[in-house]
């Protein structure tokens, strides 16, 4: 299920008996609910004030700089073409909007939408706008901006063509009130994916500009955009910074789910596109807040007085809510990838033992799933219900599942090493390849196997470079390129690379999302997030009954199957990941005092201390 951008893909399924009743149903129509969600009922009822892990009081001010390490092109919030500028999404309401303490439920309440219905077969939905609800300019927001939406957007944009195709519909049935009629009846999640809707208002996209050019949707554009969130674009310079401003008019900022968030007057964000030039423009003040992904600047790079002095805190956070799957992805529409026993192989030459002691500081863990740091993981051998549901696709999924859990490599020793090195040239020769001196070749054309790995950041290569090493010992010859950041997602996006580094988010609610991750429609979908290009009869018919689980038992039990084929035919070389999120700050902020085990909900639920900011040294 899409959130803020396909980056973190939060996903929701409903489940029976998941909704607030606010009305009685009348015997021809369902009721209208206030809340939904995953399982059992949402925690905040019709006349909630505000959620839960929120300060009610938290002040309001003070400015936050953040760093972005890419650069944008556009205020286009649709296209995946070029790059959209950081922090797009805060100019935009959703039609509902989750409450972070409810990730296990996923429990969703109006916004935009003030109420929500469906009938007892999930065949289609409808979302009653709150009359309430105002673009920036004061003009209300309609049941025909959200219809309208819907359709430009899957006009606009192939991945939300795919995402959304099994919503036939959007229109206007009554005043205030949008139906998204769906394919088909049984899916419990499609109500909730078109309840992640951002609406934008097509006055002002089917409009003109003020210098007379016709606005467009399907175009990238650098004018700030009319919006309905909490901030509005102040300034900008494309390459060098985004800022937003508190929008005054925010129609929701007394609004129950609204409380005790968006607390910073202004938001900016500045360019940096060398990571080292960042960290160290981070430690001299030039930015404030920053999430840490490489385990040696965790480590080494915030060692400074400031961080003696407590003026920059390092702080981790716990993340519950979230699997992931990151990985060294092969391209399997190359022909060179298409046998497992090669794809198996190039795993075992992966010395992830190796680079945990020496360069990731023994911060990491080895993934072993597609949805790691869940309960959706499979383990051990399949049974009950995930047995039975493997049982009725037997024919179609790697017979092993039922017989050999999944297990990574291990390396680690000279003696593991070598004895991995013998199984990978064991399983390229029953490919048809052969060792002729040093190289690995095609038994029948004398093609040497090379990979040209894609990257674009340099830091990557301290994990790259020794998997490359190790691969000289089989025989393969591993090229690395380093490339920007604007040549590598289009090439991640035309598929025009051999082997990268990609990762997936999952929720603890997988769903429709489980298709444009893996299924064989995808693969051929330009830009979709089947960047792998699986195709698998097993994986799709895993995937529907994914989709169409009824209960949360059974959801679990189909995606643990799911993830337990996906393993077994060793579509990628499992990496790394840490189950905290690791944060450094200059300290002048706070937070509610308990916040939920989902990572540091930087800034929603934080706000500037002016106690703590007046005694900070060394931050301009």
């Amino acid at each position: 299920m899409r959130a803020t951008l396909w980056a973190l893909l939060l996903t929701i399924a409903v489940a029976p008996n998941a909704l607030a009743q606010e009305a009685a149903p009348s015997p021809q129509e369902p009721a209208w609910r206030h809340a939904s969600a995953l399982t059992g009922e949402p925690g905040y009822p019709a006349d909630f004030t505000h959620f839960g892990y929120v300060n009610p009081d938290a002040p309001k001010g003070g400015r936050i700089r953040l760093a972005d390490p890419t650069g944008y092109d556009t205020f286009n919030p649709v296209l995946q073409r070029g790059n959209q500028a950081p922090g797009l999404s805060l100019i935009y309401d959703s039609l509902m909007t989750p409450a972070l303490d409810e990730q296990n439920i996923s429990g969703a309440y109006g916004l935009i939408a003030d109420a929500m219905r469906y009938p007892d077969d999930y065949s289609w939905v409808e979302y009653r706008i709150d009359p309430d609800a105002k673009w920036h300019d004061g003009t209300p927001i309609t049941a025909e901006d959200v219809a309208w939406t819907l359709t430009a957007e899957k006009e606009a944009d192939p991945n939300r063509a795919f995402y959304y195709k099994d919503v036939v519909s959007a229109e206007v049935v009554d005043e205030g009130v949008v139906r998204f009629t769906f394919a088909r009846p049984g899916n419990r999640e499609l109500p909730h994916i078109v309840g992640q809707l951002q609406p934008l208002p097509k006055a002002w996209w089917t409009g003109t500009a003020p210098d007379g050019t016709e606005r467009s949707i399907t175009r990238g554009t650098l004018e700030p955009p009319l919006g309905s969130g909490p901030y509005k674009i102040a300034a900008f310079e494309p390459g060098r910074f985004v800022e937003y401003e508190r929008a005054e008019e925010y129609w929701a900022k007394d609004h129950p789910t609204q409380i005790g968030t968006n607390n910073f007057d202004a938001m900016r964000y500045d360019v940096y596109r060398d990571q080292t030039i960042l960290v160290e423009a981070f430690k001299g003040g030039r930015f404030d807040y920053r999430s840490e992904n490489s385990a040696k600047n965790w480590a080494t790079a915030y060692e400074s007085d400031a961080l003696e002095r407590g003026d920059i805190v390092k702080e981790e956070f716990p993340i519950q809510n979230q699997g992931v799957m990151q990985a060294f992805v092969m391209n399997l529409r190359l022909p060179k990838f298409q046998d497992e026993r090669v794809r198996r192989a190039l795993n075992l030459m992966y010395d992830f033992e190796a680079q945990k002691r020496t360069i990731f500081y023994d911060q990491y863990d080895r993934i072993s799933s597609f949805l790691m740091g869940t309960e959706l993981a499979s383990t051990g051998l399949p049974e009950g219900q995930e047995l039975a549901i493997l049982e009725e696709v037997k024919d179609l999924v790697p017979p092993e599942v039922f017989t050999e859990p999944y297990a990574n490599p291990v390396n680690g020793t000279r003696e593991a090493v070598r004895d991995n090195a013998r199984q990978a040239i064991a399983l390229f020769q029953e490919a048809g390849y052969e060792l002729r001196g040093r190289q690995m070749v095609n038994s029948a054309t004398g093609q040497p196997f090379t990979i040209e790995m894609v990257e674009n950041s340099p830091a990557a290569e301290r994990y790259i470079l020794p998997y490359a090493n190790s691969l000289k010992l089989i025989g393969v010859e591993m090229n690395v390129r380093i490339v920007d950041s604007t040549q590598y997602v289009e090439r991640v996006r035309s598929r025009d690379f051999e082997m990268t580094v990609l990762a997936w988010g999952q929720s603890t609610s997988p769903g429709n999302e489980q298709a444009y991750f893996w299924g064989s429609e995808a693969a051929d979908q330009e830009q979709s997030q089947n960047y792998a290009g699986i195709k698998d009869d097993g994986v799709d018919a895993l995937i529907e009954k994914v989709i169409l689980a009824k209960d949360r038992e059974e959801l679990v039990a189909a995606t643990r199957a799911l993830d337990r084929v996906l393993l077994a035919h060793n579509y990628v070389i499992p990496l790394f990941y840490s189950p905290n999120q690791r944060t450094a700050r200059w300290n002048i902020f706070s937070h509610p005092e308990t916040l939920p085990p989902f990572g540091s909900l930087f800034p929603t639920v934080w706000w500037y201390d002016e106690a703590k900011a007046a005694t900070v040294e060394g931050r301009p």
